[in-house]
């Protein structure tokens, strides 16, 4: 007689921190799967009782304190169901990354993750120990063994093997996976290889929602235990998954099981950058934005963006013209505002900045004007905004993108000004590719297409454009992409056929503007290497290959 597990994944946002608010939650859904959907075992992501990453509050003894009170109380409510919900553990003096296994009101096992990933945005040997006394995590229900590990885990042979050589059938893994672009990929391939190498059906589950410059996508998914893949959860989609396992084939069913319409790059980019302005504004108490409209393609596609993340009742777009603002670039915001529905309101800054000139004239008597002009232009425009925030409550959404950002073409506290900056990971090129693809999707454009095809120009000196300043977009674009994300030196992009002199003059940039971004309002990541906590480099550097 075969045995069926029915398995329920809580593909959902358990907010850092919460930690209270998240063990009521947790208590509710473990009754949830099994009165409404009959689950014999329901799976809560990676560290879902604390969220992810909780970061500093692991230093905290009363925060451990709570979570570990908390973790009794969700036991109780685990009757009738055995839950698996991840947690961190204090011991004595050290910390475990943790899932506990709970079954008839009480904590059973407790599985500590063996694998701590301390690259790129992970910092867990930082907060949390490996257990040298570790044991493999294997527990029965309905006659099935059933193994535990967590996320990192996965990505090494010997944590399943081992559990597997241990009697599991199946293999649970809750994580914690931050959205990057082309991931789907590797990971699929990464669970038909563990799959095969194991016979060990595997159930990935991963948590969703934005946390500070993180957005988790969920888009959980099963493999059975001859490697075969089933399509991945919607991803950014807070949702129950439940599937049934045959343990007698190795195989999963899909009882409710919502697949992605869509996983292309662009909309998965696009739907993360969505998940991450509306996480960051509801978990911080933000109802409403700002954002100054230029009627160029960034600040257009930040609007579309927030309009998308909030609806457009809860945006205000500020158009301020200034002497050197085009008609066409006013026309273009207007024209964009009306067709989403968004209030805009017009503050002229040539009065503000004239003041400044005025102020400043005596001191700089003699001087020839340069960019230094051009700056109080942005900073007018960054105080005014910044006050507008203030008096009349809202987030500020700055709107530089990854190109201005690497290489300094962005002003300190003038359009850099904002809470959170929507497009800080998409290189100008992308923004472009981004913004034709939102056309094309859901009906009208919701960008001016007219703003897609004009050249770039910041508007702050007479027939300015940004290509006066800096390399073609595809040019820049290319450097940096090898150089930022894949860590390329100055050679070897030199060897790939990129002019010396531009290759030099790119690096400088990024070199010297590393002061600017640690100063930098956090935003969603995307890419392999975001600037941030992703990418720490020092501001005083001597090396310069």
């Amino acid at each position: 007689m075969s045995h069926t597990l029915r398995i329920a994944l809580a593909q959902f946002d358990f907010p850092v921190g919460a930690v209270k608010q998240n063990a009521e939650r947790i208590a509710a859904m473990i009754a949830e799967a099994r009165d409404e959907y009959g689950a014999d075992v329901v799976l809560f992501p990676e560290l879902a009782l604390s969220g992810y990453p909780p970061e500093d509050l692991l230093l905290r003894p009363s925060f451990l304190r709570d979570c570990a009170a908390a973790i009794e109380t969700v036991a109780v409510a685990a009757t009738g169901v055995v839950a698996v919900v991840g947690w961190p553990q204090a011991a004595g003096s050290v910390v475990y990354n943790a899932a506990s296994v709970l079954r008839d009101g009480a904590i059973a096992q407790t599985y500590r993750k063996r694998e701590l990933p301390n690259y790129a945005v992970f910092d867990e040997r930082r907060y949390f120990d490996v257990d040298p006394d570790r044991e493999d995590c294997v527990f029965d229900v309905k006659g099935v063994p059933v193994g535990l590990i967590i996320c990192e885990d996965l990505w090494f042979a010997e944590p399943i093997a081992s559990t597997v050589r241990n009697g599991a059938q199946i293999v649970l893994v809750p994580n914690a996976s931050p959205f990057e672009r082309d991931k789907h990929a590797q990971r699929d391939a990464l669970l038909s290889q563990r799959a095969n190498e194991s016979g060990a059906a595997i159930a990935y589950l991963n948590v969703v929602g934005g946390q500070d410059a993180l957005v988790f996508d969920g888009a959980s998914v099963v493999a059975d235990g001859d490697g075969t893949v089933h399509p991945a959860a919607a991803a950014f989609t807070d949702q129950w998954l439940v599937v049934d396992y045959d343990a007698e084939a190795r195989r999963f069913a899909p009882v409710q099981w919502i697949d992605d319409g869509d996983e292309s790059r662009d909309a998965l980019a696009w739907r993360a950058i969505v998940r991450g302005i509306r996480d960051y504004c509801g978990k911080n108490g933000f109802r409403q934005t700002w954002l100054g409209l230029s009627g160029g393609i960034d600040s257009s596609m930040v609007l579309a963006l927030a309009v998308d993340a909030l609806g457009a009742d809860n945006v205000t777009a500020v158009r301020m013209p200034s002497r050197y603002t085009a008609d066409l670039s006013n026309d273009l915001a207007e024209e964009q505002c009306v067709a989403l529905g968004v209030k805009m309101i017009t503050v002229p800054i040539e009065k503000p900045f004239q003041g400044y000139l005025d102020a400043l004239s005596e001191v700089f008597a003699g001087h020839a004007v340069d960019v230094t002009e051009e700056n109080l232009q942005s900073r007018t425009r960054g105080a005014m905004l910044m006050a507008l925030s203030n008096k009349l409550g809202g987030l500020l959404l700055t709107t530089g993108n990854k190109s201005e950002y690497a290489v300094g073409y962005a002003t300190i506290y003038g359009d850099m000004c904002g809470g959170y900056a929507p497009i800080k990971d998409l290189y100008k090129t992308e923004v472009f590719a981004l913004s034709r693809w939102r056309n094309t999707v859901g009906g009208a454009p919701v960008i001016p297409p007219a703003v897609i095809s004009r050249p770039p120009t910041a508007e702050l000196r007479e027939n300015q454009k940004d290509e006066d300043s800096l390399p073609p977009y595809d040019v820049l674009d290319a450097i940096l992409l090898r150089h930022v994300d894949q860590e390329q030196s100055r050679d070897e992009i030199v060897r790939a056929g990129f002019d010396a002199a531009t290759v030099d003059r790119v690096l400088k940039l990024v070199r010297i503007s590393e002061w600017k971004r640690h100063q930098a309002a956090p935003g969603p990541k995307v890419s392999r290497r975001a600037f941030g906590r992703e990418r720490r480099y020092p501001i005083t550097s001597g090396y310069s290959a």
